[in-house]
């Protein structure tokens, strides 16, 4: 009997859904390390560009019945909330990746649904048990101990992927809400494009003519940035949240990777203790968001 070659299913969705977030966490391993070896170049450039050429792929997933009138929304000031949230995050979490340790950044990134557990009770009213407040303090612990030999040598750059986690609070909040009436698109595009023009806005205070290769680097780095954030949406389609989610932390492992070899970055054991403590505290507010079976947001923009 043939058995016709549609017929033949290689990959179950959740396979595929794992093989979507793996290339996800990828490419913005790629974006990260494109930020920081490009911090000779004035931040405004770099902001703009990531946002700029991030743009394409946004633009290739419109469908084309609605290119006449994709952006058109009835809720402007949801929008800006958002894109105000997102902007001051990505400001925060670039400065961070262009003067600290890859590892230690991405690893304070992780404490995302720590401040989003925390917003949602100020924000939203919602009533948190004891399980998620104890995994609030474990972030907090494993926070500290990332940080404590910063604040030894008085370096406060740590404070911006810190920032980064209170300001994304309120990305994951308005994206909840915006979720429920708009696109992914619309709502990538709105973002993109405000960020694209505060980056634009830096323009009069001296941008450098980037060499070819840094130029392919400004590129893949947008590229990489919105393509990163469209397959991880994409794997939460296909696979379950509870499969894909912790594949996520596999970015720490490329961080010190790169870090290391890249960079010479040794991580300490203080950082790996505390980033342990962050995934473990996310985790545990994964499963309860699970079992109260809300939207699970990622920790990344």
């Amino acid at each position: 009997m043939l058995i016709k070659l549609k017929d033949i299913q290689l990959l179950t969705k959740n396979q595929t859904g794992v093989l979507y977030m793996v290339a996800s966490v990828m490419c913005f391993a790629v974006m990260d390390i494109c930020v920081k070896w490009l911090n000779y170049y004035p931040f405004g450039e770099v902001f703009f560009a990531r946002f700029f050429f991030g743009l394409i792929p946004i633009f290739l997933i419109i469908p084309k019945d609605r290119w006449s009138d994709f952006y058109r929304t009835t809720r402007p000031g949801l929008h800006a909330f958002r894109a105000i949230c997102g902007t001051i995050a990505f400001i925060c979490i670039f400065f961070g990746l262009r003067k600290l340790p890859l590892a230690d950044v991405v690893s304070l990134t992780f404490g995302g649904p720590i401040f989003v557990t925390i917003a949602s009770i100020l924000f939203l009213s919602e009533k948190v048990g004891i399980k998620r407040w104890s995994a609030v303090f474990i972030g907090f612990i494993g926070m500290l101990l990332i940080v404590q030999p910063a604040f030894a040598n008085l370096n406060y750059y740590y404070l911006s992927p810190l920032l980064f986690c209170i300001f994304f609070s309120g990305v994951a909040i308005s994206v909840r809400a915006l979720s429920k009436t708009e696109p992914n698109y619309r709502i990538a595009f709105y973002f993109t494009v405000i960020c694209t023009i505060v980056g634009l806005a830096t323009l009069p205070y001296g941008w450098v003519v980037p060499t070819k290769f840094d130029l392919f680097l400004f590129v893949l780095m947008g590229l990489c940035g919105s393509v990163a954030n469209l397959l991880l949406t994409q794997s939460y389609r296909l696979a379950e949240a509870s499969l894909v989610t912790p594949i996520k932390y596999l970015s720490l492992v490329f961080a010190i990777t790169f870090g290391l070899f890249i960079w010479g970055e040794v991580p300490k054991p203080l950082m790996l203790a505390g980033s342990v403590l962050v995934i473990l505290s996310s985790l545990i507010i994964f499963v309860r968001e699970k079992k109260l079976q809300k939207e699970i947001i990622n920790p990344r923009i």
